[in-house]
């Protein structure tokens, strides 16, 4: 009966590599020992099924929060343009709703800009998001203004 417990091993460890929640992998490592169990212990299958069980499921159990620690499939990572919204700059053309002026410059980069209020050179900013190719920026306290 260890051939049958090596096929299930073998198919649950090629399910497993196609993946990414590392679950099936237990199964595999359940199938393992129930294929120890059928060479040095016992040849009943009832016995086997229960060790495959019994350990799949406490590797599943135990190993489930430590797994969570290294995979973060749902964590996302804002990349490009995305990146700049709650970073922040500094005017170097007064920022004027009327006129439609106002340049910034954020991470190294020039960037047309508009507020809700006007915003005056030489003011430190905050990105609060993109529209178009302008970004939308608000005044931080004075107490950040750059000299």
């Amino acid at each position: 009966m260890w051939q049958f417990w090596l096929i299930v091993a073998g198919i649950c460890f090629v399910i497993e590599s196609f993946t990414v929640g590392f679950l099936v992998f237990w199964f595999g490592v359940g199938a393992l020992a129930a294929l120890v169990t059928d060479l040095f212990i016992t040849d009943s299958m009832i016995v086997q099924s229960i060790i495959f069980i019994i350990t799949s499921t406490v590797l599943l159990i135990f190993t489930k929060p430590f797994v969570k620690k290294f995979i973060k499939a749902n964590e996302t990572v804002t990349t490009n343009v995305y990146s700049i919204i709650g970073k922040e700059g500094i005017v170097l053309e007064k920022i004027d709703n009327v006129n439609s002026t106002g340049k910034v410059k954020v991470n190294g980069e020039l960037w047309s800009a508009f507020s809700d209020t006007n915003i005056e050179k030489d003011e430190k900013i905050k990105v609060v998001s993109i529209e178009g190719v302008k970004l939308k920026v608000e005044k931080l306290p004075v107490s950040n203004k750059m000299v």
